[in-house]
């Protein structure tokens, strides 16, 4: 496989090893290659025959100053929130924060990756075997501007995917009834257990 050259790539690896080892005026090589004396000055100067990264030498936010780049890495280090958190936390004392220049400042001080600490994570666990036809029904609640949602879901072992003929209800003093009754049509119970 040949070397890969940008769009506006004049030389090769080997065209500019030649320039730096030869003792020729630049005007006679660039005559000889056919190229401008400015690059083959630019070569000569050079150690490497590697093209130089493109863009800003130093990565720095357009957006951020570096003392409030300081705050923000210091901030982080020393509560360790989530990005989130930090954009809610930070967000007064610096207007101008978005997300992305959050975790774009966050990605150049190598903190962006929240560690992972041992021991927050539940041991995971088998599921219990049950007999055919039997279905596990989980129900969770879930907080929401409005008031609290109940999330039931019906699981039968067996079978590839969930069942959930009522995917969530509002609290009241029957809040599993409704799906009790809808599940049981769909699906004829002969007993449950708690």
């Amino acid at each position: 496989m040949g070397q890969v050259r940008h769009g506006c790539a004049t030389t090769t690896h080997a065209v500019r090893a030649a320039i730096q080892r030869s003792q020729a005026s630049l005007a006679t090589l660039s005559r000889e290659l056919g190229i401008n004396p400015k690059t083959v000055a630019k070569w000569r100067k050079r150690a490497t025959v590697e093209d130089l990264k493109t863009g800003p030498k130093e990565s720095r936010s357009t957006v951020l100053s570096e003392a409030e780049e300081a705050v923000i890495v210091a901030f982080r280090r020393h509560t360790l929130l989530p990005l989130d958190d930090c954009l809610y936390a930070l967000q007064p004392s610096i207007p101008q924060l978005t997300r992305s220049a959050l975790h774009r400042c966050l990605q150049r001080h190598g903190i962006s990756r929240l560690p992972d600490i041992k021991g927050d994570k539940p041991r995971r666990q088998r599921f219990k075997r049950y007999p055919i036809g039997f279905f596990h029904i989980d129900i969770a609640e879930v907080q929401t501007a409005e008031g609290k949602l109940y999330l039931f879901v019906a699981i039968d072992r067996d079978l590839p995917s969930s069942r959930s003929p009522s995917s969530s209800t509002r609290q009241t003093g029957k809040r599993h009834g409704s799906f009790s009754n809808t599940f049981s049509r769909r699906f004829p119970i002969a007993s449950t257990q708690s």
